[in-house]
């Protein structure tokens, strides 16, 4: 697909570029051909956090590694999967390697090439002429100027990833549990909101509130994250990944309260601009409905058969029908002319 210029996932910045830049790009499976003559192989393999060890399934980048190795030994390997704190120092001395750097992401679905272009930051995780080189070539790759660069140890490079996101998922699960607040209460949560986010030190962004965070991100980095916490004193850490979940049950409640027969899903995407179905919140709100025992039907025009318990209906027009009521964790304006039967915490239109 990307020989063809087409893009596999939904960004409207990779689509543009791919269609209308002339990029020096090939895409290849032969990794003897990736590998061999590369100054810097960059790994960026999924790393799926693992229920039963409690730690990041790091078996993918192992494998790369490997691979690297034994077909250029010389090259600096980087490593920009997420992973547990201490990893890069443990992998070094798994493979007898002084070759590999971590280098943290920062990358929104739907705006992965756009978040390259105009980093909010650069940290690459060794105090090393290499490691700068490496951030002179992010620099020179991207279109914003006076871009902040921070060269660190490896661990705390691990440690600014997890905490970043645990950050960004504390916001998402403060406004949360705002909105529940005002919603038990019969209060407008939108003035709430607009009121405390006037206080420019909180700041009015990232503040809409939701079903619970999700994506690929948040919801394992957050997991993993309490992990690391094992032994040590917290409070916090612990309760922003237990405030997603009692967020689902609440929403799931107020749902199952309204006494609908049919309640339809519109979309299982995370958010706007996004085909990611993985960990969205909606999901846990549609499980948490199915073992209820009610009867759910889904619009999802990325799906082509049923999700669990739930019936797939792509044709908009008759799932608008059968419906009792519409749940959608964003609005659209698809569904904007039967609004009256719409249950939605989407307050200002945004993700």
């Amino acid at each position: 697909q990307l020989n063809n210029k087409v893009s596999p996932i939904q960004d409207n910045y990779i689509e543009d570029y791919l269609s209308n830049k002339n990029l020096n790009l090939r895409a290849t499976s032969n990794k003897k051909e990736a590998y061999n003559n590369a100054d810097f192989v960059i790994i960026a393999t999924p790393t799926d956090y693992d229920t039963e060890t409690n730690y990041f399934n790091t078996s993918s980048i192992e494998g790369v590694i490997k691979d690297i190795i034994d077909i250029n030994p010389d090259t600096v390997i980087v490593i920009k999967s997420t992973v547990a704190t201490g990893y890069t120092k443990s992998i070094t001395k798994k493979f007898h390697c002084n070759n590999i750097i971590f280098s943290p992401e920062f990358l929104r679905e739907g705006l992965a090439l756009y978040d390259n272009l105009y980093p909010a930051r650069i940290i690459v995780g060794e105090k090393s002429n290499r490691a700068k080189q490496f951030a002179d070539l992010l620099k020179s790759a991207a279109i914003k100027e006076d871009i902040d660069v921070l060269l660190t140890d490896p661990t705390e490079a691990e440690a600014i990833k997890l905490f970043s996101n645990s950050f960004l998922a504390m916001r998402v699960a403060f406004f949360n549990e705002l909105d529940t607040y005002a919603e038990v209460n019969s209060l407008h949560s939108e003035q709430i909101i607009k009121g405390v986010c006037l206080d420019p030190r909180i700041g009015d962004h990232y503040n809409n509130p939701s079903f619970g965070y999700g994506g690929y991100c948040l919801p394992k980095d957050t997991k993993q994250l309490k992990a690391n916490y094992k032994d040590i004193p917290n409070t916090l850490i612990r309760a922003i990944v237990d405030s997603n979940s009692t967020r689902k049950d609440f929403i799931a409640n107020s749902i199952i309260n309204k006494n609908p027969k049919i309640v339809g899903i519109y979309r299982l995407v995370m958010k706007h601009s996004s085909d990611n179905l993985r960990s969205s919140s909606i999901q846990g709100v549609v499980k948490r409905l199915n073992a209820e025992g009610i009867d759910v039907i889904i619009y999802e025009p990325l799906l082509d058969k049923n999700f669990f318990q739930s019936k797939v209906i792509n044709n908009l027009k008759k799932f608008k029908e059968l419906s009792d009521l519409i749940v959608t964790n964003r609005m659209s304006s698809e569904i904007k002319d039967v609004e009256e039967k719409v249950y939605t915490r989407d307050l200002f239109n945004s993700d």
